[in-house]
């Protein structure tokens, strides 16, 4: 129904509050995928375990999907591995971060 790329670009309009660069282009995200009856599958991490806006980021990683038309269910996975370095953000995040 959704390739990965129209969902990555969904899910990019969900900032991290912390750093103000979305959670695509920070490289959070790992996988996306979406099949013909709606169900979408997130999957992605945070830049530390212990992350205080945890909850409210999946919380806006899944309303950023269920904004998109024929979406039945979003199921957001939260790993751990592998775990976030800033090797995996874009080039313009690693030169803001200071990377």
């Amino acid at each position: 129904m959704y390739s990965k790329e129209e969902l990555l670009l969904a899910i990019s309009t969900v900032i991290d509050p912390e750093v103000g660069f979305n959670l695509v282009e920070m490289g959070l995200i790992y996988d996306a995928s979406c099949d013909d009856e709606g169900n979408v599958k997130v999957t992605m991490t945070l830049s530390t375990k212990a992350c205080p806006m945890h909850q409210m980021i999946v919380q806006w990683v899944r309303e950023s999907v269920e904004k998109m038309a024929n979406i039945k269910s979003v199921d957001v996975e939260v790993v751990w591995e592998p775990a976030w370095n800033i090797t995996m953000a874009d080039e313009n995040v690693k030169k803001a971060l200071g990377a």
